[in-house]
């Protein structure tokens, strides 16, 4: 692990985010087609630009990336995020996404990625971080079990 390197985010690593972007989003939809987004032909571009729109929410946000021997492997993003009456939620720190290339996988990248994020998110003032996992994705539940975390809500879908 102590070949890996956390960073903040820059504008020159929106292409391999992007790329990780794609992988995150072509995951959950093969997970379920039917509730997650449909990542088209050529997702990359589409997030590279999304999280690099985030980026410029500077205090709010923040993408941290993991490098190995120079390359990202890994990031997350995560945000403060203000008291929710529709999600009946107080304000809190949100892990938006945290993905690992297959490379990475197994090696304490996606732990000292969450780490970051959540020192980041204290050190802002945020009481507590919450975030979503799919119901199929049992190795990055693990993962956040293994960080503290708690289930406190189920996601429920239904198709009309």
């Amino acid at each position: 692990m102590s070949d890996i390197v956390i960073r903040p985010a820059e504008a020159s690593d929106l292409p391999v985010l992007g790329r990780l972007g794609a992988l995150l989003m072509r995951t959950h939809y093969d997970f379920d087609p039917k509730r997650f987004l449909n990542p088209g032909t050529h997702p990359e571009e589409g997030y590279a630009w999304f999280l690099g729109e985030q980026l410029k929410d500077e205090g709010n946000v923040i993408v941290y990336v993991a490098e190995r021997e120079s390359e990202v492997i890994g990031y997350v993003y995560a945000a403060l995020e203000p008291v929710s009456w529709k999600e009946l939620r107080d304000a809190c720190g949100f892990i938006h996404d945290i993905v690992v290339d297959a490379r990475g996988r197994r090696t304490g990248v996606a732990t000292a990625l969450m780490e970051a994020a959540m020192a980041w998110l204290k050190d802002n003032g945020a009481p507590r971080v919450v975030l979503g996992t799919a119901d199929q994705n049992v190795a990055a539940q693990r993962l956040f079990a293994r960080l503290g975390f708690r289930r406190t809500m189920v996601e429920m879908t239904r198709e009309l």
